[in-house]
């Protein structure tokens, strides 16, 4: 399992947008062959805070989350709400066993 948790710091004004395009994001990304789960989170106490927890079966289905219309639509879109350049960290995913 391959998992990627994305941070991102959004523009205040651009809060409800950037919840909206993500959620988009998040329907058509759960669909994918070899997603696990794609959850978007946002900080309590720091609300243009937010965490993409995404978990594929390999990094091949992972690599192929970054080529498809949906996640490209999106990296577009968000692009200038952010308030700094999102992060991402990957991991080898080791509980739960598939």
């Amino acid at each position: 399992m391959i998992v990627t948790i994305v941070h991102v710091r959004v523009k205040p004004e651009n809060i409800e947008d950037f919840i909206q395009a993500t959620t988009e994001n998040h329907h058509l990304s759960v669909k994918e062959p070899g997603n696990l789960r794609f959850d978007v989170l946002q900080k309590g106490d720091q609300f243009t805070e937010f965490a993409l927890y995404e978990a594929y079966e390999s990094e091949t289905a992972a690599a192929e989350h970054k080529e498809t219309a949906h996640y490209l639509k999106w990296r577009e879109t968000v692009a200038p709400w952010m308030a700094k350049p999102r992060e991402g960290v990957r991991y080898n995913g080791l509980q739960p066993e598939k």
